[in-house]
């Protein structure tokens, strides 16, 4: 029986809507919160602006692109240089989230005029597929380290409470998404996660000292951003990670809910939504957001694309961040808990990006094609880095701008007619005639 899919203008009834708008909230949950945990500000000002920008950028979208905007991690190296240099601190690192969202923005207005056609350009299937196939690939490692797979100088010896815990999880997800039939079907990820949190408590790996502690209620903790051209300059070349990442989820997402969403609505409106919404945390003294890759894989495994559902989940953030016990329950969530599902749901991303490829019907008996997935992908994930200024360009970040530099290259060959795989026939000569036209 095929999948029942839930459209992303089609509103759900309330009752159906809660639990699926609670297994957004979950997925994102873990990631959104260690942002500001590693920042050292409170997750509660972060919550709730991740609530306030997914809204924001679903009404700049005219809820045609869902999407859960959390916590960036992309802006960690260079925010940490100016928390820790003398004289600045934290509210000059939110002038720089603050600039970085303008300049998204006006990346955004540019766009809106030049139009999208030079994404074929620059990212043609090959390199898309394999570029979108990376943003999962990129995020498994940190799945499996929650899941307690991978030893570290702090965890030296597999804990087979961890690994039990963690299969457990991934299991019911796996197969939950196979077996459960009706509405519980679109809920796996949910159950995934009352499952193994309900085994790990039975373990003793749940600490309930943090909920006791915590307050019912608790206002966020806003606080103002202040500016300096240093800290602006360290933070800005950060901005590209995010713009290539903002691409390759436009992509995938697309490819997921079965539309365009680079034409409707709109790269152009996507990442307005996106920058506003991190101009806005930055000045409410949260972290820049992004479009979260859980949330994506969740869609990918329920077949629930609706914006109604996402913005319940939005709503629901803006909610807990008021409710310090409830913030604290979910903050209690194991790591080898969500690192079952992030598994899974990382592997879906990475598994969109195969999909691309085969939808594309890329032709690999092509030496362009072949060469470009190839270094794209091992550039992704050989741990190579370009730095730039204080920015790490690595992992997806870097296999995008491989990706960008390999197709400009390519399209200059093509001008000149000097590839041997060239098409010089009459009919492709026109076809690449028309199509080079419309992104001049």
């Amino acid at each position: 029986m095929a999948k029942h899919i839930i459209q992303v203008e089609e509103k759900p009834p309330i009752l159906k809507a809660i639990p699926l708008s609670v297994q957004h909230l979950f997925a994102m949950f873990s990631a959104s919160v260690l942002v500001p945990i590693l920042f050292g500000i409170s997750p509660s000002v972060v919550l709730f602006m991740n609530g306030i920008g997914t809204l924001i950028y679903i009404l700049v979208t005219g809820g045609k692109a869902p999407a859960f905007l959390g916590s960036s991690f992309a802006f960690l190296a260079p925010a940490g240089i100016i928390i820790a240099t003398k004289g600045l601190g934290y509210p000059y690192a939110l002038g720089g989230f603050v600039v970085s969202g303008a300049v998204f923005c006006i990346v955004a207005v540019i766009i809106r005029f030049c139009g999208t056609k030079w994404i074929d350009v620059i990212l043609p299937p090959a390199a898309m597929g394999s570029v979108v196939a990376l943003i999962g690939l990129e995020l498994s490692g940190s799945a499996a380290n929650m899941g307690g797979l991978i030893l570290s100088d702090t965890y030296t010896q597999i804990d087979p409470k961890k690994i039990t815990v963690f299969l457990i999880t991934l299991g019911m997800a796996v197969f939950g998404s196979v077996l459960f039939r009706r509405f519980l079907a679109v809920i796996p990820i949910l159950i995934a996660i009352l499952t193994g949190y309900c085994i790990a408590w039975g373990m003793g790996m749940v600490d309930f000292s943090a909920v006791a502690a915590a307050p019912v209620f608790a206002v966020p903790n806003f606080q103002p951003a202040r500016f300096d051209w240093n800290a602006i300059s360290i933070i800005l070349p950060a901005t590209l990670v995010v713009v290539s990442e903002h691409i390759g989820h436009q992509i995938v997402t697309g490819k997921i809910v079965g539309r365009d969403l680079l034409r409707t609505p709109g790269l152009h409106r996507t990442m307005f939504g996106d920058g506003l919404s991190t101009m806005i945390s930055g000045l409410c003294g949260s972290v820049p957001t992004t479009t979260y890759g859980e949330n994506i894989g969740v869609m990918a495994m329920t077949g629930v694309y609706s914006v109604w559902v996402i913005g319940g989940a939005a709503v629901l953030s803006i909610a807990i961040s008021f409710l310090g016990k409830v913030s604290a329950v979910i903050q209690s969530i194991p790591g080898p808990v969500m690192g079952g599902v992030s598994f899974l749901l990382y592997g879906m991303i990475a598994s969109s990006g195969v999909r691309l490829l085969v939808d594309q019907k890329v032709d690999y008996s092509r030496s362009r094609n072949l060469a470009m997935t190839s270094v794209v992908l091992v550039t992704g994930l050989s741990g190579a880095f370009v730095q730039l200024w204080k920015v790490k360009l690595t992992g997806m970040s870097l296999g995008a701008v491989v990706a960008m530099l390999l197709g400009l290259i390519f399209w200059v060959i093509d001008r000149f007619h000097a590839a041997n795989d060239y098409d010089d026939s009459a009919e492709a000569a026109e076809k690449q005639s028309n199509f080079y036209a419309g992104i001049e």
